[in-house]
Formats: structure tokens, C-alpha cells, sequence
């Protein structure tokens, strides 16, 4: 399985909300917040011909779970937006390893997310900072 190339979101990406979660069971008010967010703003759904609103939603779930159980507390997720793309840049902060792909591991063993991630979005990266890493993920919806 390809390595997932280090890179960052566009400079010009403009925050729209953030979440700080310490553990699993904050998942499921992620998911919910994550989708109020996104279907409050009709900007956002009329532009939603492919359902990437629940693309982004199962995206940052299973990001945010990497995070939570790979890396070190607290994983913090941010909503972007930049040029026609929203991104969803989801940060731990373990320095000590490179994001990778599961690849040949069996169903059931978990470790999809950046498979996920890869096959419901346009782009993924990943990058560090000296306090962070962040896995990012694009998805193409117009504003």
C-alpha cells in the first residue's frame, strides 16, 4: 500500500469549527456536530449531488479513532474550507510515527480509516508540526 504523501492543506484554507475529543466515547457528538454543521449551511447541501456531507462525516469518525487510539491526547479536529474544497485536518500529538494505510490486514481488524479517507476523498496528506500530527482529507463541495 502507497504511503500517504506529506503535505498541507492549501495556506489560504479558512477554519470553520473545531472539536477536542480525549476519547471514543466523544465520537458519536463529533459525528452529530459534524453533520449539524454541515446541513445547517444550504450552501453546503445544495451542493451535495454525491452525499459528501456523510462522506466527510464517516471520514472524520474513523480519523478521529486513529487519532484517539494511536496517537496522544488530545486529537483535535478542524473543518476548513478553501477554493470549492472542505477539509477535514485531524491532529494528535504523536511524533514518533508516520501515518499508514492497513493494507493486506483482514476485515474486521480494524485500521481503515486512511482507506477510507483515500477512496472518499480528492486528496490526503499528512504533516507535522513540533507539537503535532495531522492526518487532512479534501472534499470537493461548493460553497
Amino acid at each position: 500500500m502507497d504511503r500517504i504523501p506529506v503535505s498541507s492543506p492549501p495556506p489560504t484554507a479558512r477554519s470553520l469549527r473545531q472539536w477536542t475529543l480525549t476519547s471514543t466515547t466523544e465520537l458519536r457528538a463529533l459525528r452529530a456536530s459534524l453533520h449539524r454543521e454541515l446541513t445547517a449551511d444550504p450552501a453546503f447541501t445544495q451542493h451535495d449531488p454525491d452525499d459528501v456531507i456523510d462522506r466527510i462525516v464517516l471520514v472524520a469518525t474513523e480519523l478521529a479513532t486513529n487519532a484517539i487510539r494511536h496517537g496522544l491526547p488530545p486529537t483535535e479536529i478542524r473543518l476548513l474550507y478553501d477554493a470549492g474544497r472542505l477539509i477535514l485536518d485531524v491532529a494528535d500529538h504523536d511524533l514518533t510515527s508516520a501515518p499508514e494505510p492497513a493494507g493486506g490486514r483482514p476485515l474486521g481488524e480494524g485500521g481503515r480509516g486512511l482507506l477510507l479517507a483515500r477512496s472518499f476523498s480528492l486528496d490526503v496528506g499528512w504533516y507535522a508540526t513540533p507539537d503535532t500530527k495531522h492526518i487532512w482529507a479534501s472534499f470537493p463541495l461548493e460553497r
